[in-house]
């Protein structure tokens, strides 16, 4: 009689921890639907690119000239850095999630055209239809509202490969 009792609480036992487990992974399975990972342009090592303009990336105005662009380690991918190939210039800009209407068939950047002033606004690396968006500065608002808007394409390549 006692082994029959000992059986019976075991098995209540284990089919209690099954429900627990089942809504253990009921309850993982909502959290995730209700918030999903972010999805991030994967930016991996630099882009190289060659700017025929002077344009303004952030705060920062830059010259015409060959650069490089990462995103910032550690920066929970928010945060891109822009430096000229020679080193001698550099800044840091804040970026949020962009989605391109189609995947981008090659890496390129892409500049809001005011006028004649270029503002960098969108990063997509080929293949990729997540990039990342430039948060527009103050100027380049101020700029915006005068002036009607354009886009212009600039194609880039990762560092040490040749022609995309």
């Amino acid at each position: 009689m006692s082994i029959e009792v000992v059986n019976e609480s075991a098995a209540g036992r284990k089919a209690t921890r099954r429900r627990h487990l089942l809504s253990f992974f009921i309850a993982l399975v909502f959290a995730l639907m209700l918030y999903p990972d972010k999805v991030h342009a994967q930016i991996i090592g630099n882009l190289e690119f060659s700017i025929p303009f002077q344009f303004h990336a952030g705060n920062a105005k830059l010259p015409p000239g060959n650069y490089i662009i990462r995103m910032l380690d550690n920066s929970d991918l928010t945060v891109m850095e822009i430096s000229s190939a020679d080193g001698s210039i550099s800044a840091l800009f804040d970026v949020q999630d962009a989605e391109a209407n189609s995947t981008p068939a090659k890496t390129e950047l892409i500049f809001n055209k005011y006028g004649n002033r270029y503002f960098l606004a969108k990063v997509f690396v080929e293949g990729n239809a997540n990039g990342s968006e430039v948060s527009k500065s103050s100027y380049e608002k101020k700029i915006g509202q005068a002036t009607t808007e354009a886009q212009t394409h600039i194609p880039a390549h990762r560092k040490g490969q040749q022609g995309n």
